[in-house]
């Protein structure tokens, strides 16, 4: 879906445009060989990334996408066929914030009669685990917002749920211990064997959002990867010692308090790799056929590790 300024092409509006999610999706529909018109939504369409995206030919609507301003997000939804819509639990750390939020947009959907609703969703953890993780809230309230949409009658809405993996970015904030003798250590509440999907996020999750499927949940990931062998390519591409260990519970939460993290979030931090390792990320521990239909091949994270700027990580 190339960027087009004609009325006849199909509106698609995203919505974190200048987020990693949204941006990716929109790169993505750039792309792509079918014409469309994007709608963007910013609190400021001035700073530079939004500046950047109207460049490239993409509407971009200053508008807070909160519950108390309901009235502008139905608004800015009319005219749209398709929406892309995500929230960011990190912003607030409100799980029934975020769960709102996301009801509303599919709401605000529905009344625009948009026909295909692309939700940024993960996997109801609390239900999944039969009630033993309770506190992984930023899984658990987009779970919600997903049943929420799959729970919309009639055939002229269609709503997908592409799930992201975990961020390989994320690595690149979550830095090694350093030792006295000049290596890392790469500590973990679960064994090194536990696996889990990695997504390029920036790069892939828009490839994953557009793409055509009769499934109503794509899992996207480039590769199912152990711990272990994260840390042993990592060391592979930064030429560092880097060793992957095994912590308990409390040595894991007592090291993120101490890194500035709320307990409470370094609880839910603790209890999501937990949650991974037992039921797995997606909520099910065979995804291959959520890859049904998606031809791309998407990055790996030796390929990710490799094109990455590792220093202000490894210093």
């Amino acid at each position: 879906m190339t960027i087009s300024q004609d009325t006849s092409a199909p509106l698609v509006a995203v919505v974190g445009a200048t987020g990693t999610q949204g941006g990716s999706v929109i790169k993505a529909l750039s792309a792509s060989k079918k014409p469309c018109r994007i709608r963007g939504f910013t609190r400021d369409t001035s700073k530079p990334a939004a500046q950047e995206l109207i460049k490239q030919g993409t509407e971009m609507v200053a508008v807070t996408l909160i519950v108390e301003n309901k009235d502008q997000v139905f608004k800015a939804f009319e005219g749209a066929a398709i929406v892309f819509a995500m929230t960011d639990f990190w912003s607030h750390l409100n799980m029934e914030r975020e769960i709102a939020e996301g009801k509303m947009f599919i709401d605000a959907a529905v009344a625009a009669k948009v026909r295909l609703f692309i939700w940024s969703g993960l996997s109801h953890a609390e239900k999944h685990s039969g009630g033993k993780y309770v506190h992984i809230d930023h899984f658990t309230g987009k779970g919600i917002v997903t049943e929420y949409g799959k729970s919309v009658p009639g055939a002229e809405f269609s709503f997908v749920n592409v799930e992201a993996g975990l961020y390989m970015s994320n690595f690149t904030t979550s830095a090694p211990q350093k030792q006295e003798d000049g290596s890392f250590v790469f500590a973990m509440p679960v064994p090194g064997t536990s696996v889990a999907p990695l997504l390029d996020t920036a790069s892939d999750y828009g490839l994953k959002s557009i793409e055509g499927s009769q499934l109503r949940d794509i899992y996207a990931h480039g590769e199912v990867i152990s711990y272990e062998n994260i840390v042993a390519q990592f060391a592979a591409v930064t030429g560092k010692k880097i060793t992957y260990k095994e912590v308990s519970k409390d040595e894991y939460i007592n090291f993120l308090v101490a890194a500035g993290k709320p307990q409470r979030i370094a609880l839910e931090l603790y209890e999501m790799f937990a949650y991974i390792y037992e039921i797995g990320y997606f909520g099910v521990k065979d995804i291959d056929g959520s890859r049904a239909g998606l031809e791309q091949d998407l990055h790996t994270w030796a390929e990710y590790a490799k094109a990455t700027d590792w220093s202000k990580v490894l210093n």
